[in-house]
């Protein structure tokens, strides 16, 4: 599991003046009703990484929000960007001001998964503090009231996780537990801590939205 590192840009909010998208994939928005896609975020956690990349693959009507250390991991675990544009567009972490946040507003996303979470990012959403696209997204859509899922990956006493080359044993300390409790208490949040748990809370937001996975 990597640890993510902050991103040279931060903002808690959209900056009107730049309104030009860093979108990898070069395809326009596509038209649809409000709110109605998923915005899932990449952050620079390897942990269950494949795992949580096979369940974006099968949601409907999925955009990728990469923090630069996200951008890093899935090119170290071969997932590289490129061959993911034909499935998804992929917005990266090089605004400022983080310009793609501001399609929140813009009523496009339902809901925000950030999956999987380092404990970075889970210190950083716990805390309110905002300064990567990822926490960027994740502290607007709680501001909008709309819904955010995090796969905290430190929440065992012992992590087995899968590096690009072998498998490591974590032993996460007592504050990677305080932040993840303090996560579950932040309004709008969803906090699972596994794949399945992962999978089956996709599951049920899918339901509330009388929607379906594609496979």
């Amino acid at each position: 599991m990597s640890a993510e590192t902050p991103s040279t840009g931060s903002s808690t909010s959209f900056t009107s003046k730049s309104r030009t998208l860093i979108d990898d994939s070069e395809q326009p928005a596509p038209p649809g009703p409000p709110r109605s896609r998923f915005a899932w975020c990449f952050t620079g956690s390897g942990h269950f990484l494949e795992e949580s990349m096979a369940l974006a693959e099968r949601l409907p009507a999925v955009d990728l929000f990469l923090s630069a250390a996200g951008e890093e991991v899935l090119e170290i675990y071969k997932l590289h960007i490129e061959a993911l544009k034909p499935r998804f567009r992929v917005f990266r972490d090089k605004t400022a001001s983080g310009v793609p946040v501001g399609m929140l507003y813009s009523d496009v996303y339902h809901t925000v998964v950030v999956a999987p979470a380092t404990s970075n990012t889970v210190a950083k959403c716990a805390f309110g503090i905002s300064d990567s696209l990822p926490t960027n997204m994740f502290a607007q859509a709680g501001k909008l009231g709309i819904p955010g899922i995090v796969f905290a990956c430190d929440t065992e006493p012992v992590v087995v996780t899968k590096s690009p080359h072998e498998w490591v044993t974590l032993r996460p300390r007592r504050i990677e537990f305080e932040n993840v409790a303090r996560l579950r208490e932040i309004d709008y949040c969803r906090v699972v801590s596994s794949p399945s748990e992962l999978e089956a809370m996709l599951d049920a937001r899918l339901k509330e939205l009388s929607l379906a996975w594609l496979a």
